[in-house]
């Protein structure tokens, strides 16, 4: 990311930059900052934008060998195409040509690091990988949203609001917008306001699916990966939301064979007291070997997509069948 901000300040770009990963709001600050840099935002005429995995090659190609029209770069966004994680060699070797006022930005959820694609892009351009920010990073941002919004919101609130919202930017983005709207003039948002107003779908669901799995209902698990897909939550998501959730309740589930109290609990998992209830309730419904199994196959699943070996959506339908599969 650093990279990038130091072209657009400098003005000297690369021509191929892939973005990719988790952090789908960063990646979209980042494509929007380079598109103000390069083309102004009336500029239809030097920006082409395609989407999905049907778009058409040839006319990638024939736009990206166009000179710019009173502009000194076209720009060109790829975005979810699949052509950033694998494409033909006659695609890879037509890109090779296009001109040097031509800027490419490939956008992907993941990545083939062994891929010719990705070997090239980041050999002649640059490739920036957005993970999904830590906890830490979360609260520096968020509080930086509300002191620039006049906002206050206690430590316990803030980690109330966090937990409501997951830790994708772009709920927590939305979700901050909508709670600063409410509370007017107000300075203080409280914890009433969050309950009031904050939904909490993702999380709430992957409890229930959890719960579902325990009792071996997968139609009913399946049932919740469904409507979490629904919900625009991408498969990659659910996978993190879901290994937080076995982590969590692992580590409760340790505690409290130690006799940890709820409020040390609540300290030691980080999580606000009636969070740390509910996961005392449900890590009951598992046993250690299994809260460890389960963590075990999410980071082998979490392997197989970041390496291409299996889509997001099929890697993660899989694991939630087998979980909740009886034996």
């Amino acid at each position: 990311m650093k990279r990038i901000n130091e072209d657009i300040k400098n003005g000297t770009y690369a021509p191929f930059y892939l973005l990719y990963g988790e952090e789908k709001y960063l990646i979209a600050q980042m494509r929007k900052r380079l598109t103000k840099a390069l083309v102004s935002p009336e500029d239809t005429m030097n920006y082409g934008y395609f989407e999905g995995k049907k778009v058409d090659q040839i006319e990638v190609i024939d736009l990206a060998n166009t000179l710019p029209f009173f502009n000194d770069y076209r720009l060109i966004v790829l975005d979810q195409t699949e052509l950033g994680k694998k494409c033909s060699d006659d695609f890879l070797n037509k890109i090779k040509e296009v001109p040097d006022s031509t800027i490419m930005v490939f956008i992907e959820d993941s990545i083939d690091k062994r891929s010719k694609i990705y070997k090239f892009l980041s050999k002649n351009g640059y490739a920036a990988s957005f993970d999904a920010i830590t906890e830490k990073e979360m609260h520096l941002w968020l509080a930086g949203q509300l002191k620039q919004n006049n906002k206050k919101m206690t430590t316990k609130d803030a980690g109330l609001f966090l937990y409501k919202t997951g830790n994708q930017l772009f709920m927590v983005k939305n979700e901050l917008e909508k709670l600063i709207s409410y509370v007017g003039d107000r300075e203080v948002i409280t914890a009433d306001d969050i309950e009031t107003l904050v939904t909490a779908e993702t999380t709430n669901q992957i409890f229930v699916m959890l719960e579902a799995i325990a009792k071996k209902q997968k139609a009913q698990a399946m049932e919740l990966y469904f409507d979490l897909l629904e919900l625009k939550e991408s498969p990659f998501g659910i996978l993190a939301l879901l290994i937080r959730q076995c982590n969590q309740l692992l580590q409760t589930k340790s505690l409290m064979a130690k006799h940890a109290s709820g409020g040390e609990i609540a300290k030691e998992v980080k999580v606000p007291p009636f969070v740390a209830r509910k996961l005392q309730s449900q890590c009951q419904m598992f046993t250690l070997d299994e809260l460890i199994g389960m963590i075990r196959k999410c980071a082998i699943t979490d392997e197989k997509i970041k390496s291409g070996n299996i889509t997001d959506r099929v890697a993660v339908e899989l694991l939630i069948v087998e979980f909740s599969s009886k034996s």
